[in-house]
């Protein structure tokens, strides 16, 4: 059982559809179909930006989580990864923009999920070979 994965699965799954649709929809309020427009929309290639980073990244983490958790992971370690990375998620999707590369919450959002993956990745080398 992957109880505890299947919990931040759900979770981010909602965070998925919420920045699809705020993509989609502002797709069809300008009327673009495909890429951003001409001239580009920078506002619609932000949007579409940032639900494109989520699932770059997200889908892996949730794999590892997984496996963790199947292997017998510390339980408390896996609410902790789960819990931030939403809110990185939720940092990295208000800092992306695209006219401030240097946004604080972009960072935040970023390195802090690279720094979970990081942390997956050696906890689940670590299960894997013992």
């Amino acid at each position: 059982m992957v109880k505890i994965t299947l919990l931040y699965a759900a979770v981010l799954a909602v965070m998925s559809i919420a920045l699809s649709a705020r993509a989609g929809l502002f797709r069809g309020k300008v009327r673009v179909s495909i890429l951003y427009g001409e001239p580009m929309n920078a506002e619609l290639a932000e949007r579409v930006r940032v639900h494109q980073n989520f699932l770059e990244y997200v889908p892996l983490l949730l794999i590892l989580m997984a496996g963790i958790e199947l292997s017998g992971g510390n339980s408390l370690f896996l609410y902790i990864v789960g819990a931030v990375l939403i809110l990185a998620r939720i940092a990295h999707a208000m800092g992306l923009k695209h006219d401030n590369i240097e946004h604080p919450l972009r960072a935040v959002g970023a390195g802090t999920t690279a720094l979970l993956t990081l942390a997956c990745v050696v906890y689940a080398l670590i299960l894997a070979f013992s």
